[in-house]
């Protein structure tokens, strides 16, 4: 496990109520904002524990990427709250860091729950996306709007604007991204893959994935892979896309409970 980690922001829900605390973990240009929803309904039997991951949110910046560093970042974050183990659910990028986190530190997790993600290396499908943000003109932008139909070009989807716009805060100087958007390009390559897995590591608990039927992030081929690091795996699709947890929350929070 990486060493430099960096004290993550957090927000905790609900107290120690008889189930195992809950880490719920957001994808790439997201924020904890992503998951409060879901997390208070959580709440009402489980300590949950909702981060900023590095580079994101209202966390501190740093130029490593890469999923040992996250992975990292939490375990520092467990020590502080004296959490010994724990059941993350990770959406995405999160779920990637909630798989190297399994791996690397099965002790830590109690169980494992991943959202609409592989282990494996994805195509460069975000690149032109992050591309558009980094060449948004903030100097000439003066309200929320005109940011969103200057990317209305590059990015035609309205939900994925509205997402990607909530990183887009106002200072005292300006429009600013409050995510690390030149480290998180940067690394790209890194975010889009897996780190490699030493032969025979694979993590021991229980561990359900939880995909959207409409989305192309588990496909089948993938299966060997998800079963050989993780061979208690279970495996449920929901009908949703990507965003699983928003789009089909009942449904989530019901498959979600049943596995806790």
């Amino acid at each position: 496990m990486v060493n430099s980690s960096i004290k993550l922001h957090y927000r905790e829900f609900g107290a120690e109520n008889g189930g195992p605390p809950l880490l719920l973990l957001h994808g790439l240009l997201g924020s904890l904002v992503n998951w409060q929803t879901i997390a208070r309904r959580l709440a009402q039997h489980h300590r949950v524990v909702v981060p900023d991951l590095r580079n994101h949110g209202r966390s501190p910046h740093h130029p490593d990427v890469s999923y040992q560093a996250m992975a990292g970042d939490v375990v520092a974050l467990l020590d502080e709250l004296e959490i010994p183990s724990v059941v993350p659910v990770g959406h995405s990028m999160g779920g990637k860091t909630a798989m190297w986190l399994a791996l690397e530190q099965p002790g830590r997790v109690e169980k494992l729950v991943v959202v609409d993600i592989a282990p494996v290396t994805y195509p460069g499908r975000l690149g032109a996306l992050m591309d558009a943000l980094l060449e948004l003109p903030l100097d000439r932008i003066e309200r929320r709007a005109e940011a969103d139909e200057w990317l209305k070009r590059r990015i035609p989807e309205r939900a994925v604007r509205d997402y990607l716009l909530q990183n887009l805060v106002r200072t005292g100087e300006g429009w600013r991204w409050r995510t690390n958007l030149r480290a998180l390009r940067d690394g790209l390559d890194l975010i889009r893959g897996f780190p490699e897995v030493p032969g025979g590591v694979h993590y021991p608990g229980p561990a359900l994935f939880v995909h959207g039927s409409r989305s192309d992030y588990v496909k089948p081929e993938y299966l060997p892979r998800m079963e050989l690091l993780f061979p208690r795996m279970e495996r449920v699709a929901l009908e949703a896309g990507h965003w699983v947890y928003a789009e089909q929350p009942e449904a989530f929070l019901s498959v979600l409970e049943q596995f806790l």
